[in-house]
Order: C-alpha cells, then sequence, then structure tokens
C-alpha cells in the first residue's frame, strides 16, 4: 500500500481524490487550511489518514506537514499538488494585488510543497507527483487570462520537473480536469476581479457570468476523476499529462490544431530569422 500526500484536500477534488485512495486501502496524509473540515468530511479512518494544517504558501507549514506525515507513516509514495483558486476577470481588469495573490497559491504554493516533498522521494529513489492543472493550462479564455497563466506555470514546472526527476526514479504527471462539478465556481474558491471596465463586457464580463451560471452544472464528476487519478498513479509509467473530460479532449485538440496552422503558414517567416 502506498502513502498520499494531497494538498486541499477538505473539499472538491481533493476531498474525493482521499476518499478514493482510502477507500483503495491506502494511507492518506490529508491536508487544508482547516484540517478539522477533513475530519468531519472523512470519519472512521483514524488509522489511515492523518489530516494536517497546510497554507502552502507558509514554506515552514510544508516543512511540518511533511515531517509529521514521516513520522506517522514512514515516507510519501504519492504527493498530488491539488490546492488551487481560481480567479476570472479581464487582463487589464486585473490589479497587480489579485494576480500575485492567486500566483502564490496556484504556483508558489506548489512550488514550495514540492520542495518539502521531493526529498523524501529523492532519498527512496521512488516517488508519484501529480499536478492538478487544468484545461486553463493548455487554452486560455478571455476572462481567464491570469489563472490560465498560473496553469501555464504549472504546466512548464511539471514538464521540466519530469525530466528532472525521472532519472531519479519518481515520476511526474499533469493534470487537466475541466469543468467539475465542485464548488470551484462558487465564490469560496473563485475570485471575482474589483475593478470592471465596460469595454470587455462581451469577453471578461460574459466569463463572470458563465460562472455564475454554470455553478452546479458543470460536466464533470469529481468521484470520476478521482478514480482517474487512482488509476493513472498506479500505471507502470504515468503519461506526462492526462487531460480530463470530453470538452476538455475537444478544446486541447482545437488548440493544437490553430497552433499547428499557424507554424504550417508562417514558418518560412520563421526561419527566415536564421542566421
Amino acid at each position: 500500500m502506498s502513502v498520499w500526500f494531497v494538498t486541499g484536500a477538505s473539499r472538491g477534488l481533493g476531498l474525493e481524490i482521499a476518499k478514493a485512495a482510502l477507500a483503495s486501502g491506502e494511507s492518506v496524509v490529508a491536508t487544508a487550511r482547516d484540517p478539522q473540515e477533513i475530519e468531519k468530511a472523512l470519519p472512521g479512518h483514524a488509522e489511515k489518514l492523518l489530516a494536517l494544517p497546510l497554507d502552502v504558501t507558509s514554506e515552514r507549514q510544508a516543512d511540518e506537514a511533511v515531517q509529521a506525515a514521516v513520522a506517522r507513516f514512514g515516507t510519501i509514495d504519492v504527493l498530488v499538488n491539488n490546492a488551487g483558486r481560481g480567479l476570472v476577470g479581464a487582463v487589464e481588469e486585473t490589479s497587480d494585488a489579485e494576480a500575485r495573490a492567486v500566483f502564490d497559491i496556484n504556483v508558489f504554493g506548489l512550488m514550495t510543497v514540492l520542495r518539502a516533498v521531493t526529498p523524501i522521494m529523492r532519498a527512496a529513489g521512488s516517488g508519484r507527483i501529480l499536478n492538478i492543472s487544468s484545461t486553463g493550462g493548455v487554452v486560455a479564455w478571455a476572462g481567464w487570462g491570469v489563472y490560465s497563466a498560473t496553469k501555464f506555470a504549472l504546466e512548464g514546472i511539471t514538464e521540466a520537473l519530469r525530466l528532472e526527476l525521472a532519472p531519479l526514479g519518481i515520476q511526474v504527471t499533469s493534470v487537466q480536469p475541466g469543468p467539475l462539478r465542485t464548488d470551484f465556481l462558487a465564490s469560496t474558491s473563485l475570485s471575482h476581479v474589483s475593478r470592471v471596465i465596460d469595454d470587455y463586457a462581451a469577453t471578461g464580463g460574459a466569463s463572470r457570468e458563465w460562472a455564475q451560471a454554470s455553478h452546479g452544472q458543470q460536466e464533470g464528476d469529481p468521484v470520476k476523476a478521482a478514480q482517474a487519478i487512482l488509476t493513472i498513479a498506479a500505471a507502470d509509467e504515468m503519461p506526462a499529462r492526462l487531460p480530463l473530460g470530453t470538452s476538455t479532449l475537444s478544446d486541447i485538440r482545437t488548440k493544437l490544431a490553430a497552433v499547428g496552422a499557424d507554424l504550417e503558414k508562417w514558418q518560412e517567416l520563421s526561419r527566415s530569422t536564421d542566421v
């Protein structure tokens, strides 16, 4: 049996991953800002569950959580970097403080947890890391530019990390869920920029309206997504990327086709810049 370390595990996809891992007989270190919420959501797992406080922006808390995990279970086999927040609003509407706040959690928080966990895996010569990205880590839409920027950054980190850790026996995957029927679009997870510019009503404004109208209507099932993540974590060789959901597959294929078309159309101009 493996030891899982899951961030953002008090609700949504993180909670479902923790539930699925426990149901499979795994030991789970489930972390969140309020670990009591985890204990309420996952009763009856005292032997296999360790709920810990973790604000991913705190290096001290990350180190303490990892130390507690190792003290309880001896190691960490699977890390799921799930903690994150959303932000909707046009790029120009987004203040520096609003942008930095979402980057602090989605990017720098992820890196803080990575720095705390990877030494354990390197010492063991094995491990699995699953970074929860998004369709928005491949495709950006109007109104989601800064959020997508955090997930684009996560994709770059994950791609490089996969190459860096593979020789050390550690596999890394980017998980790219589409819209899951969780509370991601609720105000507790999704922030709206405070500034509204009328010129963006049909673009960034439309995304704000979509987010409000779509809460609770998302196409993706977080329980099935969690099971897919367990399947990948158990594979002999994890893929570099795992898109989740029909719309995700469609959106990524459309993006790749558009990139291919641009490469084809402008290839002579591209080549002309060589020495």
